[in-house]
């Protein structure tokens, strides 16, 4: 493949580089294939000053009719960088390519478009009429404000999607952004940068690249007093450490966290059809999605009947060159996740429970674990509980619908999940009953850029994508007036 250019920061309308660099390892092989700068206190600094002032400053939170042209022309600028960035993603990321005609990219471009319409025909502001709050006459207005100055933190596992879902309805809504990606995956947003410095009229210091390797340069996002608003994806534990770097400064935060799924199949359902598909889920790109169903929750009575289906789909899936097309299954991101799921196996192993299929970490160049069915745990084991971002499915039985819902509610997460039943009110029943904020009902399909994406409990705070995923990023002010 062709990759692009050396990565580089942008900030204040700049494409600039770092006195430091790192690599970036391509996941399915292990060997380096280029560096990134390496931001410094100073990058960040720079960026989010560029940030403050050309939100002060300039027209862009007010000028609806320059944002709209900036964000079509950033939508031709990607589809006509697409194949190249698809490239680039599959390098870097290690995400199969099947991936890219979904959320690995030409979804989130979908996506930019659906928020541009929105923004088009979006009513910033509602007349409430007249009323007399303590007998004065008073017209009141309310209106939509942008935040301000957006800090957007975004992950490794489906950079493109989360930085656009973020990026985009930011920009639309009229903030000035700074991004900082995950130094396992800087590539893809440096690129983004560089589509937007040579192909849009967003003004210098409206969006901001910034790519340190340093979580302490990094928190300077969270704490500096110019930052309004801190949009993360990524885990719990670093979630909370967010929201608290926020507290000083009161900060608006979203937050997009950690998930444990569950897939229930109720005892009419098709077992082999339903374990199959979830086991099927449970691959794609080796299991690293906060929304995977990662706990296949069935019968007592179809219990074996549906390991053994799951066991035997992962092993026909197995785990390939993420440039294969018929991968699903790729590598982990990096040497550190591959060690980090091969603990949670043999933690398994400690716990009692046994492996229908894998098990081990895939002995080749690169970061590959095999996919993995683990039979013979409930719902307390850490396995069960913790989000493992592998290739990993634990069954679990259950005894009825009700249990079934104890067991899926049980957990600290609550961030999407799907029913099975050969009824559909049943499992509309079911699904109205689990606390999450996405649920499959009978393989039907949530994600869509009009569709609010977000969290119960500890799986976070806020909604991305959707008319609500665009509100994230407006204030509401209520004028009166003499009527």
């Amino acid at each position: 493949m062709t990759l692009p250019p050396p990565a580089q920061q942008l900030i204040d309308g700049k494409l600039v580089g770092a006195a430091a660099t790192y690599p970036i390892l391509n996941p399915a092989t292990g060997e380096e294939i280029g560096v990134a700068p390496d931001g410094t206190a100073a990058d960040v600094e720079g960026a989010i000053a560029a940030a403050r002032r050309a939100f002060d400053e300039t027209d862009w939170s007010t000028n609806t009719e320059l944002r709209l042209r900036c964000l079509r022309q950033l939508h031709a600028a990607l589809l006509d960088n697409g194949e190249s960035f698809k490239e680039l993603t599959t390098a870097e990321v290690g995400m199969p390519g099947f991936m890219m005609g979904a959320a690995g990219f030409d979804v989130p471009v979908e996506g930019l478009k659906w928020v541009t319409d929105l923004l088009e025909s979006y009513e910033f502001e509602t007349d409430l009429g007249v009323a007399k709050p303590m007998g004065i006459p008073s017209r009141r207005t309310v209106r939509r404000e942008p935040v301000g100055v957006v800090a957007a933190i975004s992950p490794w596992n489906v950079p493109t999607q989360i930085n656009l879902a973020k990026v985009g309805p930011a920009l639309a809504a009229g903030c000035t952004v700074v991004l900082k990606p995950a130094p396992d995956t800087p590539w893809v947003a440096a690129e983004l940068g560089r589509l937007v410095a040579e192909h849009t009229d967003i003004p210098a210091g409206v969006f901001n690249v910034v790519t340190p390797r340093s979580n302490e340069v990094a928190a300077m996002l969270t704490t500096d007093p110019r930052v309004d608003m801190v949009s993360f994806t990524g885990s719990t534990q670093v979630g909370k450490a967010i929201m608290a770097a926020a507290a000083p400064t009161l900060k608006k935060v979203f937050l997009e966290l950690g998930g444990k799924s569950a897939a229930i199949v109720l005892d009419d359902a098709d077992i082999g059809s339903a374990a199959g598909a979830t086991a099927f889920t449970a691959c794609i790109h080796a299991g690293q999605g906060c929304a995977i169903t990662t706990r296949l929750v069935v019968p007592r009575e179809k219990y074996d009947e549906a390991v053994q289906v799951a066991a035997a789909t992962m092993e026909s899936i197995g785990a390939k060159d993420p440039a294969d097309p018929g991968a699903i299954c790729g590598p982990v991101i990096s040497a550190v996740q591959r060690d980090r799921v091969e603990a949670y196996l043999r933690l398994a192993e400690e716990e009692g429970g046994t492996f229908a299929t894998g098990g081990h970490v895939i002995d080749q160049a690169g970061f590959w674990i095999q996919p993995t069915v683990i039979a013979g745990l409930d719902n307390s084991s850490r396995l069960a509980r913790e989000e493992i971002f592998g290739p990993v499915l634990v069954v679990i039985p259950h005894d009825g619908d009700d249990d079934a819902v104890r067991i899926a509610n049980d957990s600290a997460y609550g961030l999407s999940g799907s029913v099975e039943s050969g009824d559909l009110e049943r499992a509309k029943s079911v699904a109205a009953r689990i606390r999450t904020g996405t649920i499959a009902v009978n393989g039907g399909v949530w994600f869509s850029p009009d569709a609010p994406f977000g969290g119960y409990k500890q799986s976070g705070i806020g909604r991305e994508m959707g008319v609500a995923g665009f509100e994230e990023y407006l204030e509401t002010k209520t004028v009166a007036e003499p009527a």
